[in-house]
Order: C-alpha cells, then structure tokens, then sequence
C-alpha cells in the first residue's frame, strides 16, 4: 500500500516515514504546498497523510484538489489546531480521520491502516483468495496450511496483483507501485521479472493454482486458473 506524508516539519516528517516504512507501507513524502500538489498530479495513492499549515498554502486546498481529481486515497488530517471548526473543516472538505499533534506514531498507522481495511479489503485484516490466506498485519501468507516467507517486494507484489484480479496490469504499472520515487533508479525491468519469477516459484511449490497470467507486450493478469 502506498502512503504519501505531507508534513513541513522534517524531523517529524522522518520519523513518521521510518515507522511506517517498518511496517508494510511503502512511504513518499512532501514538506511543502507545492511539491505536495506535484506528488498528487503524479502518482496515485492508497492513504494520504496531510498538515493544515503548510509553507505556499494550505492542506485544505490539497484534500480539494484530491476531491476534484475523484481521487480513492484516504486522507488523515495531523494538525496542531485542536479546535472543534478545524476538525469539522477538514471532515467537511472530505478527510476520513483528523489527528491532533502530538500523537504517538503506532496510533497514527493504526489509523491508517483501518481506513485501508475500509477501504480495500471490507475492513478485514486478512485477504483471501481460493487457497491463500494473506495477514495484511502480520504480513505472512499461507497456502492452504504450508505458510510462505516472501521478501518485501514478493508480499507487495501478491498483494497488488490479488486486490487487482481480472485487470491487465502493465509493466510500467507494476514497476512504479514497486518502486515509487526511486523508479528512476530502475533502468529496466529485469529486477521486475526476477522479483515475479521467485514469487511464482515460491507459489507453485507450496501448492499454489497457476493464477498469475503473463499477458504477451503488455504486463501481467491475475485470475482464475
């Protein structure tokens, strides 16, 4: 699941990236208006987390732009203003949640990752499909009873394909959910096909269907065998 953290205040900024980052979340940031309102024309994202006072303009405007594209995202407010039109503000303007700084870092990926459950998985800690068990939380899969140990890119890359069943994904597609801003370090798909091919394997030794369907210059399918 990909987070974007918009946060003007850098040590706080860092420290909310690392803690999610050691969780399942793959994390971008932006420290300003501006570069906050590039990152949104840019890329999609699964939640976003947003300050109300930034440098160049406001977090409001930023959750009203996010309205106006239709995006999926959720949105977390973190605000120092604790006041009760604030709150209803940003409610009113389309946030999912409002969190008043200071808070603890595990309260604010709990929030998030609810409203990921809400939203993607019908509020349910656990994604199944056919004979897979996947525990979003725990981030271990199990086919049928033999549990599988996937690295970080493999576990993103199940989870991807499965919440997108039955769409064609591209190549291009897949690389930037892996890779986000550091795709540019990615100068072709090799590390993608490598990162498939294990993932496969993996599956199919512990029993696993044929799901995963290699669609001829375009990318990749995941659906029934």
């Amino acid at each position: 699941m990909k987070v974007l953290v918009i946060e003007d205040e850098t040590a706080l900024l860092q420290d909310i990236k690392d803690y999610l980052e050691s969780g399942s979340l793959v994390v971008e940031t932006a420290s300003d208006f501006r570069q906050a309102m590039l990152k949104i024309s840019d890329y999609e994202y699964d939640c976003i987390v947003v300050d109300i006072n930034l440098p160049h303009g406001s977090g409001f405007d930023i959750i009203k732009e996010l309205k106006a594209q239709k995006s999926k995202a959720g949105i977390i407010i973190i605000s120092a203003r604790n006041s009760l039109d604030d709150k209803l503000t940003g409610l009113n303007t389309g946030s999912d949640d409002y969190l008043v700084k200071p808070f603890h870092l595990s309260e604010l990926n709990a929030r998030i990752n609810s409203i990921l459950r809400r939203r993607f998985f019908d509020g349910n800690n656990t994604l199944v499909f056919n004979e897979i068990n996947i525990d979003l939380t725990a981030q271990t899969v199990k086919i049928n009873s033999i549990s599988l140990i996937l690295t970080r890119k493999e576990f993103d890359l199940l989870v991807y394909f499965i919440t997108n069943k039955n769409k064609v994904l591209s190549q291009a597609a897949i690389v930037e959910h892996l890779w986000q801003d550091e795709i540019e370090l990615v100068d072709s798909y090799t590390f993608l096909y490598t990162h498939i091919r294990n993932l496969r394997k993996k599956l199919q030794d512990a029993g696993c269907k044929n799901y995963l369907k290699s669609i001829y210059g375009i990318g990749y399918k995941w659906e029934e065998a």
